[in-house]
């Protein structure tokens, strides 16, 4: 039989520079973009501060985890929870001949029926668990067929 490697921490990212992985790298690159052309489009203290928030934004979505997983895994979910409601409610209209026939039909009484109880004796218990004791061979008094 031949045997198979079975890849394991599939959910560990790879590492490209030190701790850095490929997702925070791209992140990194992408923000580090944004803050240059902030720096070309805008005079200094503008600047200074876009950059700053950019460079907050940009460290936080890379490196900040909530419960285990990354940042923008939390802001999508988070996205997604406002656009649904947290209380679905069927709202269904009835036509008016749905509520004539409604009206029409009177509600009947269940009434319960109670079954009686076949009370078993201590001499029947007797014979059933000597038939399930002996898996089955032992058919019980009325049913044994004598030669």
């Amino acid at each position: 039989m031949q045997q198979y490697v079975i890849p394991q921490f599939i959910d560990i990212e790879d590492k490209v520079i030190g701790p850095i992985t490929v997702r925070q790298f791209v992140i990194i690159i992408v923000g580090g973009g944004l803050i240059f052309l902030e720096y070309k489009l805008a005079d200094f203290t503008l600047f200074l501060t876009e950059g700053i928030f950019t460079l907050l934004f940009t460290i936080l979505i890379a490196f900040y985890k909530v419960n285990g997983r990354p940042v923008h895994y939390f802001l999508l979910n988070f996205i997604q929870t406002l656009k649904k409601p947290k209380l679905r409610v069927w709202h269904k209209t009835l036509s008016t001949a749905e509520l004539k026939t409604n009206l029409k039909v009177a509600p009947q009484e269940v009434i319960p029926q109670v079954s009686a109880k076949k009370i078993i004796g201590s001499s029947k218990l007797a014979e059933l668990s000597l038939i399930v004791d002996t898996g089955g061979v032992y058919q019980g008094e009325d049913k044994l067929i004598t030669n």
